[in-house]
């Protein structure tokens, strides 16, 4: 039985993700830069739970991924080779 108040993130899709997943290449990114989730967070001004939960697939905001984008050394015109739609 499904409750009335759960939230459809966490029905999921029946493929093991949720509606909010999304795929990005933010950890294969960070780790051809040699860096670790402590170092991107430090630098892109985000907490390494939010960077963690970023790299598992969760969406986040565009002012995140703006961050992170330009803390890999990326332009936001380069948006697409770290997050897909």
């Amino acid at each position: 039985m499904i409750r009335k108040s759960t939230p459809y993130a966490l029905l999921g899709r029946g493929d093991g993700t949720s509606c909010m997943d999304q795929q990005n290449n933010v950890k294969k990114m960070r780790e051809a830069k040699m860096l670790s989730k402590t170092e991107l967070a430090r630098l892109a001004g985000i907490s390494p739970l939010t960077l963690d939960r970023i790299e598992k697939g969760k969406d986040c905001r565009m002012a995140t991924k703006r961050k992170i984008l330009l803390a890999l050394g990326l332009t936001i015109e380069q948006k697409q080779t770290l997050f897909k739609q």
